[in-house]
């Protein structure tokens, strides 16, 4: 883009270099690059091009089509050290064999690559493009610090429920495609999409629209049936046209052209050139097209990849005279891959369905400066329901693998993923138990056989246990285990204040050495698996000290390799994601979320208590109530011999909660005394059973207490004790909405 032409234009003209080659892939490109060159330099500094019929070998800046340079009568030219620097836009494409013979034939002081797309690479046979740069990056930027710098227009997303109810379950959108071409070219979703874009608007005189398709065919019925729709703001027909992959570069010109034009431009009020409203197309604008008028961009197709959905969404935020901001619309259907539109809005690459679905929550806290994102409430339960069922994860890890390998030119361990953004390791561990079947999955003749049995079990363990992060204990014994045979609790206590500002208790100490020694399982099975870790005892006055089998064990370098990773990974994401957000008593941080197992694990349980621990726990002189909202998606009902009971737990506002004791439980039940007598009192929810874990929404007290009568499935009466509850802190209402929400209940009003 102009942006990235200029940069390099400021760069060449500060480094003094005299003779400079810029090589792009089309000769749009190679004349749009020139004239932004010329801006910068005086006119002492000749500019030629090479490419389309132009021959201007001998000026001092070459602005070249890889077409036209590969071939021998155009290299021939040049020496090899003709060139002080040669400019690759678009470098994503230098592995490609006409851009290699290029770079095999110069020698310049400096190549300079640039790309928005860095890991796009549609041939997985070729070489990586970080390798071919020797790993150098000189200069990144991502979408969201762009947007801060305020180096990009503003823009204003709406994610829209699509009238196509089209179901992609197989996810295999040419399929889909043809199963419902007349619900996505048909009369009604045309009109439902016109409505919307006349009711959105655009940032300008006119509109200057882009519409992305899923295909070629949709693209050119949607354009014929949209010059048929009068605009309601000039009241004339759209001026549309579909423009696609068989347009030469003289008729994408000339369509570029329309579409930029003003109305009170001499060549439209003469009859020389009619304007456009919109082109309809399927990926040919995705990059290299630099229209800075466009005012609006349409999503018709589902994003089937984070950096298609940035490329498209960005033929829209160039500057431009009278374009205050760019207006997105994306039309949302019922698509397996939905879950994709926030990682690409957001930037987040961690691909974990909790951070993800925060995202859609948040909405515009997810874009810095004055853009916004903006999701209908049926859209965004479309983005929940492909969030609770991401498919494919394992196929994900493994190209983010390759992509972090790539960057890195080394092969990459967890703590290089959580550091750079890409795949949260726990997602990894997750898929795997262990880093090392997933570097044997990938990497299988270098780490088949590099790590025993034994050692395989002591990493499956403490993945599960501590890498996760909640707690710092067991990470601070671990790391300082790693090079000593001893480890006395007063020392350890010494360095936790310095550390964490705080005191490690004797009761923690001591429990976190239990689960160093596998203790913390759920299950006989586990623990027959576990039991057997040897990696510290303990005697009564707290030392600690390092067993033999653990000790010999670190002599394997990959072993040992592995359980820094574990500690180092444990430890970063403690110090992010919770130590800041404890409060008082509780170890909990208002509005993360938690398993059963963590709630076991951070309330010093000494074992896993999740498959006992269902609608209320006592532990100690905390009460936990866990809820699941939605309930006609909850499995909980298992637990109860007498049928699912129709419970009536729901947020009445942020602050009151009503809830109802398990079937069975009256209001003189011990159950009800566990809750009503402990000192603090803890609320943790999540939508539906396709959630794993729950929010904690913090403490409560109890308000009112009744008893009550209420029919199980078998119609039998029972004893139910009804609490209504006031939090402590009032729930957060984006939050509060998304628990709220029902699908099934947006779709019904909507029909």
């Amino acid at each position: 883009g102009t942006g990235k032409t200029y940069a390099s234009a400021f760069a060449m003209r500060e480094l003094g270099f005299k003779k400079v080659l810029f090589l792009v892939h089309r000769g749009q490109l190679a004349r749009q690059t020139k004239k932004s060159y010329e801006r910068v330099f005086t006119k002492a500094t000749t500019m030629g091009l090479l490419g389309g019929g132009h021959y201007e070998y001998n000026a001092d800046y070459v602005f070249a089509t890889i077409q036209s340079l590969n071939r021998d009568e155009h290299l021939a030219k040049y020496r090899e050290d003709s060139f002080d620097c040669i400019v690759l836009d678009e470098a994503h494409h230098t592995s490609a064999d006409s851009y290699q013979k290029v770079m095999n034939y110069f020698k310049p002081k400096l190549w300079l690559g640039m790309t928005a797309t860095p890991d796009k690479n549609d041939d997985v046979k070729r070489r990586n493009i970080y390798e071919i740069f020797d790993h150098n990056i000189a200069y990144e930027i991502r979408l969201k610090q762009a947007m801060e710098e305020n180096m990009l227009c503003p823009f204003h997303y709406f994610g829209i429920s699509d009238i196509s109810m089209v179901d992609d379950k197989e996810n295999k959108i040419k399929k889909v495609f043809d199963k419902g071409f007349n619900q996505l070219t048909g009369d009604e979703r045309v009109n439902h999409i016109v409505e919307q874009v006349q009711y959105y608007g655009y940032s300008g005189d006119r509109v200057k629209g882009l519409i992305f398709c899923s295909q070629i065919s949709e693209s050119v019925e949607l354009s014929h049936k949209f010059n048929q729709m009068i605009n309601a703001e000039t009241g004339i027909k759209y001026r549309t046209i579909s423009l696609n992959g068989d347009a030469s570069e003289e008729e994408r010109q000339e369509a570029f052209e329309r579409l930029a034009i003003d109305e009170t431009n001499e060549r439209v009020l003469n009859g020389e050139i009619k304007p456009l409203d919109y082109i309809f197309s399927v990926e040919i604008l995705n990059e290299g097209v630099d229209i800075v008028e466009v005012n609006q961009v349409i999503m018709l197709r589902p994003t089937q990849s984070p950096i298609v959905f940035i490329q498209q969404l960005g033929r829209g935020l160039r500057k431009a005279e009278k374009k205050e901001y760019v207006v997105i619309l994306d039309f949302i259907g019922n698509y397996t891959n939905n879950f994709m539109i926030p990682i690409a809005l957001s930037g987040d690459r961690s691909y974990n369905q909790d951070t993800i679905r925060k995202y859609v929550i948040s909405g515009n806290n997810t874009i810095p400066g004055a853009s916004t994102v903006h999701f209908d409430e049926v859209a965004k339960e479309k983005i929940f329901k492909s969030i609770d069922k991401i498919k494919g994860i394992r196929t994900i890890i493994k190209d983010s693998y390759i992509s972090l390998k790539n960057r890195l030119g080394r092969i990459p361990y967890l703590l290089d993923f959580y550091e750079n953004g890409e795949i949260d390791p726990m997602v990894i561990i997750r898929e795997f138990k262990t880093y090392q079947n997933f570097l044997v999955s990938v990497e299988k003749e270098l780490y088949a056989d590099m790590i025993l049995e034994d050692e395989i079990v002591i990493l499956e363990y403490l993945s599960k246990t501590v890498l996760v992060g909640t707690r710092p204990y067991e990470l601070e014994i671990l790391r300082k285990m790693l090079d000593n045979n001893m480890l006395d609790f007063n020392c350890l206590k010494s360095d936790f204040v310095t550390e964490y500002g705080f005191e490690i208790s004797k009761e923690s100490f001591d429990n976190a050495v239990k689960v160093l020694q596998g203790n913390f399982v759920g299950k006989k099975e586990e623990y027959n698996r576990y039991c057997h870790i040897d990696i510290v005892s303990s005697n009564q006055n707290g030392m600690l000290t390092r067993l033999n089998g653990f000790t010999r064990r670190l002599q394997n370098a990959e072993f040992r390799k592995q359980i820094g990773d574990i500690i180092e990974v444990g430890k970063r994401r403690y110090k992010d994601k919770y130590m800041h957000g404890q409060r008082g008593e509780t170890p909990f941080v208002l509005y993360e979320k938690y398993s059963r197992r963590d709630v076991s694990y951070l309330m010093n349980c000494g074992r896993d208590l999740s498959a006992i621990m269902y609608g209320m726990k006592k532990i100690g002189d905390d009460t936990f109530i866990f809820v699941t909202y939605h309930k006609e998606e909850s499995t909980d009902e298992k637990a109860y011999v007498d049928g699912k009971p129709d419970y009536a737990d729901a947020f009445e506002d942020n602050m009151i909660f009503k809830w109802d004791s398990q079937m069975g439980r009256g209001i003189d039940s011990t159950y009800v005394a566990d809750v009503i007598g402990a000192k603090r009192k803890h609320l943790m929810v999540k939508k539906s059973n396709a959630e794993t874990n729950f929010y904690y929404v913090g403490q409560f007290d109890i308000i009112d207490v009744k008893a009550a009568k209420k029919r199980d499935n078998n119609g039998k009466e029972r004893d139910i004790t009804k609490f209504t509850m006031k939090m402590h802190n009032a729930v957060r209402d984006d939050l509060l909405r998304y628990l709220q929400s029902n699908i099934k209940e947006m779709e019904e009003k909507a029909r």
